[in-house]
């Protein structure tokens, strides 16, 4: 078993191995394969058995890695923890590569989700993902990529033209403001071929051959520990990767792998930064369909599908809003929480989270039994409340769900901080919840 710190520490090397989603996927099944998991074909048909070990990845961003258990699906239901594997922040542009004044070359992004934009700035910044092509024989091929040096930065305005700042923020117009700086041509150097070339070396891949890119910037410095003590982490992306990581080591412990009577599942999805609505995001068919098969698979009941999600209970695992003291005012008085105090449980009238008083009694019931602390988060009525995937992931599925997570600083920030305890915490609980 390891120490708090130790957890800590494998988490921030899982995200440093994750600078897209494509690479966090690819991270969790090396993790998986060394369990035994079994991956499967969504093309292909199917032959699940009792105590088994599989997995299911789709457009290489999503995945899906579940337990069958011994009991009946009728008798024991699915118990399902969701997270999902991408950040918010910059996306390249297709035609990306410009020119400007001095041969500065700059590549054009798009804002995903809702990123900090200020953070970006001065940082060293690169680029990792996934590239198409056409392979030596015609066909359509992809691989993961990832620029392992600081490639790009956004350097920011001096004070000296930019008088305003320390009083008013940094304000970067999102079309014109935000274009990456990445090299200085000379006059013969065209900047989408020069990218091009990048790309090439990158990959082993003829430029000619490169058909299209999903490409994230990602932040090169790792992840580390702080605090007088130790007590805190930072890291780019612990929201949402640090959940997924809870998640995992939740599941992939020998207890709860030989003594699964219940079918334990962990659904890690892409696209919650931008609502979801994907082939391979919360909103589409992607649980839905694994849930159905793995149905199919143990039963020839059509009902027994419905009869297992009537006994099926869904976590939804995301970060939640630490108490900052500097900023006291930001937060409803009486729904305070604090890192390294508990994991928190998220609710909201409205239903942008999924928690309601029973699935809400129920996870108290369960970080009782693990004997861990836990916390009530409230947001503020006069601002805008976040959601998750817990709301769509349940309301598809009509499965009871709660919304919970570690406190956090700096969500949505470059460069987030969370409690080490916390980690320990969460992974604690969802083990509990697993082998209940």
């Amino acid at each position: 078993m390891m120490t708090e710190k130790q957890s800590v520490q494998h988490l921030l090397t899982f995200i440093d191995a994750s600078p897209s989603p494509w690479h966090a996927v690819a991270a969790i099944e090396i993790a998986l394969k060394a369990f035994q998991f079994v991956r499967l074909d969504e093309a292909n048909k199917w032959s699940l058995q009792p105590g088994g070990r599989y997995y299911v990845v789709r457009d290489d961003s999503s995945m899906v890695f579940f337990v069958l258990g011994h009991k009946a699906l009728v008798e024991s239901g699915f118990k399902i923890v969701g997270a999902h594997t991408d950040s918010p922040g910059f996306r390249i542009r297709p035609n990306a590569a410009t020119v400007n004044a001095g041969g500065i070359a700059r590549l054009g992004v798009e804002i995903y989700g809702g990123p900090i934009l200020a953070t970006f700035t001065d940082r060293d910044l690169s680029l990792a993902g996934r590239i198409c092509y056409s392979d030596e024989q015609g066909n359509l091929a992809h691989k993961r990529v990832c620029f392992d040096q600081p490639l790009v930065r956004l350097p920011n305005l001096a004070i000296h033209m930019n008088r305003g700042v320390n009083d008013d923020g940094l304000k970067l117009h999102k079309q014109n403001e935000l274009p990456l700086l990445f090299a200085q041509l000379t006059d013969e150097q065209l900047p989408q071929p020069y990218f091009l070339a990048l790309l090439e070396q990158v990959a082993g891949i003829d430029a000619e051959r490169l058909l299209s890119w999903d490409l994230a910037v990602y932040d090169t410095q790792k992840g580390t520990f702080w605090g007088a003590n130790d007590e805190f982490y930072a890291n780019s992306q612990i929201d949402n990767l640090a959940s997924c990581h809870a998640g995992l080591q939740a599941l992939l412990d020998d207890t709860v792998l030989n003594n699964t009577e219940s079918t334990l599942l962990c659904a890690f999805f892409d696209h919650e930064e931008v609502g979801s609505e994907s082939h391979v995001g919360a909103a589409g068919s992607f649980l839905t369909d694994i849930l159905q098969r793995i149905s199919m698979a143990m039963s020839s009941e059509r009902e027994d599908f419905a009869r297992a999600l009537a006994r099926s209970f869904l976590i939804s695992a995301d970060m939640a809003h630490a108490y900052q003291p500097n900023f006291p005012s930001a937060y409803d008085a009486d729904h305070k929480v604090f890192v390294n105090k508990g994991p928190v449980i998220k609710s909201n009238a409205s239903r942008r989270y999924s928690s309601e008083s029973i699935s809400t009694a129920q996870f108290i019931r369960w970080c009782e039994e693990a004997d861990i602390p836990y916390q009530r988060y409230s947001h503020r009525s006069d601002l805008p409340c976040g959601s998750t995937i817990g709301p769509i992931a349940s309301a598809k599925l009509g499965i009871r769900s709660v919304d919970i997570g570690c406190p956090m600083w700096a969500m949505h920030s470059i460069r987030e901080s969370a409690g080490v305890q916390d980690h320990a915490y969460m992974i604690k609980v969802l083990r509990r919840f697993f082998s209940h």
